[in-house]
């Protein structure tokens, strides 16, 4: 790894920043920046403003600013966006406190907790991403809608949403709002942004009123072409070439026959094909994060389709009263396919297929008064998801049982070892043809409320609740093949002999191994119900200065996994958790700084984990074997200067623990992995920008975040796991006149070289993006 880079200058220059002379006179030599319309900055600084704009979270299921917002929440707004050039939701979670990426884009961490799992056990997920109200089913996550044009915010919720948003959301949720239509004028922007790497993108997007103060509409496209940075070397191509398109609908109506009612209705239309969902590299090559070299003999794919409609009804009843109604439908393809060996010999290859669709119903009624505000409403959620798996594997022949039974058929101990050595030289690995079906079906409803009463000015009470209930069914069909040839009995002795008997028993026990990995069609039905509640207090000390305390409950359902070495089913129960989370809401220097804080303590039961039985690559399945506690905080802080220069930052530090976790290992044998951390659970993050803005309309921004060094995996070698700690700079210089703008930005500026996951065994990792030069020209009217 190449030395950390210093974080501390991108900090020294934000506090020079904020001393009023050098701010003074950035100002004066701004001539009449003061006056231009500057962009909002990422809390919401508003142009030409002395304080800090109200940002508006709606990821509660109703609209309250930051400063009522009790739950730990990070708001990227558009403006920050364009500021920093954000490409993708992945770039949001680098810059985040308490988030992490996992295998690239595959996956992410709230405070630790992966979003399928801290150890991609279960079915369920652990954080789900929204898309106008519409979850996306983590398969698309690295591929589906969630490119940021035309994204009006944000919202990263951090810690159990269980009680509002139910279903996998035991970590958090991401909230993803698109632009909504104008209904009094017509608007378009357009962007035309290429790189260095050989990256080209092409975005448009316009709208305005069908009908004027009645019906809007709004349509976007983003076309990414990329020729990808990774040679394959034996198929003589690009192993991350990428190709997407992602397109969007929007119609918003307010008839003035009934003035009370609003409706949005959305349509996104999302393509991408690429290279697999995260990309191995060769660590035995020269100079290996400039020479990106692969030895696949297949190709890595990954096709990602998705469609999302989404219907926002919402009727006013009365001045307190509101009832809203938010149906979604999606559909998901993906066809993912890994040459898992990375040699130029046809080993092993991947091919899972998965097809999804999924329905949500959700039926709301929003109050509010002085005194007391809230909602209740229903839920409905539908998912049909499928898995058919189409693979060639291998896997380790096992010696250890084959010196066993030799020695039980009466060999004695050296012969029976030097038999079994000598068959493993011959066939050291089981070639097998893998083929699998594997449908899931989850259907919930649910009964949820929250709210918060004023008994006095200053002092709330808040209390939620939700009642969930589910049926799950999980089925699965396979069939295994051996592929290979097996050892001849002759080469080892004259037929007859013991050593010939041997050998051919040793044979039938191999295909025994196999054909116990098939199976005819079977499925498991598991129902669950649960209660979460959720209670609170908050304080309003001064206009300036709000505090809070809750406890919640969060909850992610149970299931049944397949062992795919024994083709079986495994049911596995729920897992629980107390969240215990003070919050603090500021704002200081007459509105210009806001400081934000959360702190968390985290009690977790029944922890569903991955295990595994035997030296079997295949023989796992989920089991409850963990329980483990998790605390940390965050900090948030935006300061406006002045109309030239503002500044933010993030810092979030993190300690997780298994306090209980012991493994079956083969037969009554256990692994005690207590103490363990959570895999990409960094101790610190941090993150932070500054915004320039100045002459006559030349804007700047430099920003940075920095993660500590990671485990990527839990168990007896996460010492083996770790991957150092990284530091991203970036930064984008250009001239806004408005109408039309140029723009120069370079991501990753120092080019540091940092590894997301190491595959020591196999000399492969995932490593991070090098620096990346481009440009951008925007065109707004």
């Amino acid at each position: 790894m190449r030395a950390k880079t210093s974080y501390s200058y991108i900090l020294l220059a934000m506090t020079a920043l904020s001393w009023s002379p050098l701010g003074a006179a950035l100002a004066a030599g701004a001539d009449d920046a003061a006056s231009r319309a500057a962009p909002a900055a990422a809390s919401g600084v508003e142009a030409g403003s002395e304080g800090l704009d109200d940002i508006i979270v709606t990821g509660e299921k109703t609209n309250r600013t930051l400063k009522e917002t009790t739950a730990s929440v990070a708001v990227t707004t558009a403006a920050r966006i364009a500021q920093e050039n954000i490409q993708t939701i992945q770039d949001i979670y680098d810059r985040t406190a308490n988030l992490s990426q996992t295998y690239g884009a595959s996956g992410f961490t709230i405070r630790g907790i992966g979003n399928t799992g801290v150890s991609n056990a279960g079915n369920a997920d652990a954080a789900t991403v929204y898309v106008d109200g519409a979850p996306i089913p983590s398969a698309a996550l690295f591929g589906g809608p969630t490119g940021m044009w035309d994204v009006s915010q944000v919202e990263i919720l951090r810690g159990p949403q269980s009680t509002l948003q139910g279903l996998n959301a035991m970590a958090g949720a991401v909230v993803i709002t698109t632009r909504d239509p104008s209904l009094d004028h017509w608007t378009g922007d357009a962007r035309v942004q290429w790189t260095d790497q050989q990256e080209r993108t092409f975005s448009a997007a316009a709208g305005g009123p069908l009908v004027t103060d009645e019906l809007g509409l709004r349509v976007s496209a983003e076309r990414r072409v990329n020729d990808g940075i990774i040679k394959n070397v034996v198929l003589d191509d690009h192993e991350d070439a990428l190709r997407s398109l992602n397109l969007r609908g929007k119609l918003k109506w307010t008839p003035k026959a009934l003035p009370d009612l609003t409706a949005v209705l959305s349509y996104d239309r999302a393509r991408r094909d690429g290279g697999y969902l995260y990309q191995y590299v060769r660590t035995d090559v020269p100079d290996y994060y400039d020479h990106r070299t692969s030895f696949s003999n297949r190709p890595n794919i990954g096709k990602v389709d998705t469609d999302i409609a989404t219907l926002n009804l919402s009727y006013r009843l009365s001045d307190t009263l509101t009832l809203t109604n938010v149906a979604s439908w999606n559909r998901l393809k993906q066809d993912a396919s890994q040459d898992s060996d990375g040699t130029p010999q046809d080993l092993q290859v991947v091919d899972n297929k998965t097809k999804a669709t999924t329905y949500t119903e959700e039926l709301r009624l929003n109050y509010q008064d002085e005194r007391f505000s809230g909602l209740l409403g229903g839920w409905y959620y539908n998912r049909d998801l499928t898995v058919d798996a189409d693979s060639h594997v291998t896997v380790t022949t096992p010696l250890t049982t084959i010196t066993n039974l030799l020695r039980s058929g009466g060999f004695p101990a050296a012969t029976a070892s030097a038999i079994s050595a000598a068959y493993g030289k011959v066939l050291p690995e089981i070639p097998v043809a893998y083929t699998s079906h594997q449908p899931q079906q989850v259907e919930t409803a649910a009964l949820f409320g929250d709210g918060r009463y004023r008994l006095t000015d200053q002092l709330s009470l808040l209390a939620g609740f939700r009642y969930d209930h589910e049926q799950n069914r999980y089925g699965a069909g396979t069939v295994t093949q051996f592929t290979g040839t097996y050892p001849d009995p002759a080469a080892f002795g004259a037929a007859g002999t013991p050593l010939n008997l041997a050998i051919q028993a040793i044979n039938r026990g191999v295909a025994g191994i196999v054909s116990q990995a098939s199976s005819a069609a079977a499925s498991n039905q598991r129902t669950f119900d649960a209660f979460l509640p959720k209670a609170g207090v908050s304080m309003d000390w001064t206009p300036d200065l709000v505090t809070a305390f809750t406890v919640q409950r969060g909850y992610r359902s149970g299931g049944s996994s397949q062992n795919a070495a024994h083709a079986t089913l495994v049911p596995y129960d729920p897992e629980y958790s107390w969240n215990y989370e003070g919050s603090v809401r500021s704002t200081w220097l007459g509105g210009s700084l806001a400081v934000n804080a959360n702190a968390f303590y985290t009690d977790w039961s029944d922890q569903q984990v991955t295990a595994r039985f035997s030296d079997n690559v295949y023989d796992y399945n989920t089991v409850n074997a963990g329980k483990s506690h998790l605390y940390g905080f965050e900090l948030e802080t935006t300061h406006k200067i002045s109309p030239v220069v503002d500044w933010y930052a993030s810092l979030g530090y993190l300690r997780t623990k298994f306090d209980e976790l012991h493994i079956p290992n083969g037969g009554s044998a256990t692994v005690d992995l207590t103490g363990s951390q959570f895999p990409y659970a960094p101790h610190w993050t941090v993150a932070g920008g500054v915004n320039l803005h100045f002459g006559e309309g030349f804007v700047a921004n430099l920003n940075a975040n920095w993660r500590d060094a990671v485990f990527t995996v839990i168990g007896t070698n996460q010492s083996q796991s770790r991957v150092d700690a990284r530091t991203i700079v970036n930064t984008r210089v250009g001239y806004d006149a408005g109408l039309w703008g140029a723009y120069l930005f370079v991501n990753n500026l120092t080019d540091e070289h940092y590894a997301d996951y190491l595959l020591t065994s196999q000399n492969r990792a995932i490593i991070g993006a090098p620096r990346t030069i481009g440009g951008s020209v925007e065109v707004h009217w």
